[in-house]
């Protein structure tokens, strides 16, 4: 690999559903400890569940492709597979964009601000450092068929 790859950024040796997890315990902390710090949201709790389970399903799809096809679940591990199909045809980050929707609906569930914090932070944490990364180290690894790939479908949506 070359230096730009190999050179990761410190926050790369948390893995991503530790660092939600993290995130997801300050929020409840904070909320609980200073429950009328924050201007009020409406909680709309059957929405955030219903995005939360949304959610839920995407990351777990995303998984079960890279399982099935025996190809490194870990962002910084050697990739032997580019998954290009199923739920990857409309997100270059399925996984990701799941756990971004379970944080979203545990926000919109609760109405809690510090989980809305949660939420785009962890957005930003893997849009700044996580994907421009494991997008390198797959162009790097797949060349031209990563390229044609990434412009075909979107980091997001």
């Amino acid at each position: 690999m070359n230096k730009r790859i190999s050179a990761c950024p410190r926050i790369l040796r948390y893995r991503p559903p530790r660092i939600a997890m993290t995130l997801l315990a300050a929020a409840g902390m904070l909320q609980l400890a200073l429950p009328n710090a924050w201007p009020m949201i409406a909680a709309v709790p059957m929405g955030g569940g219903a995005i939360g389970v949304l959610g839920f399903g995407i990351m777990l799809r995303a998984w079960w492709l890279f399982r099935t096809r025996r190809t490194a679940i870990c962002p910084t591990a050697e990739t032997t597979t580019l998954i290009t199909g199923d739920v990857y045809r409309l997100t270059r980050n399925p996984m990701y964009l799941g756990v971004v929707l379970m944080l979203l609906g545990v926000a919109i569930g609760t109405g809690g601000l510090p989980f809305y914090i949660a939420a785009l932070t962890f957005f930003l944490i893997i849009d700044f450092a996580f994907c421009p990364y494991e997008e390198a180290k797959l162009e790097q690894s797949y060349g031209a068929e990563y390229v044609a790939y990434r412009q075909r479908v979107r980091r997001w949506l």
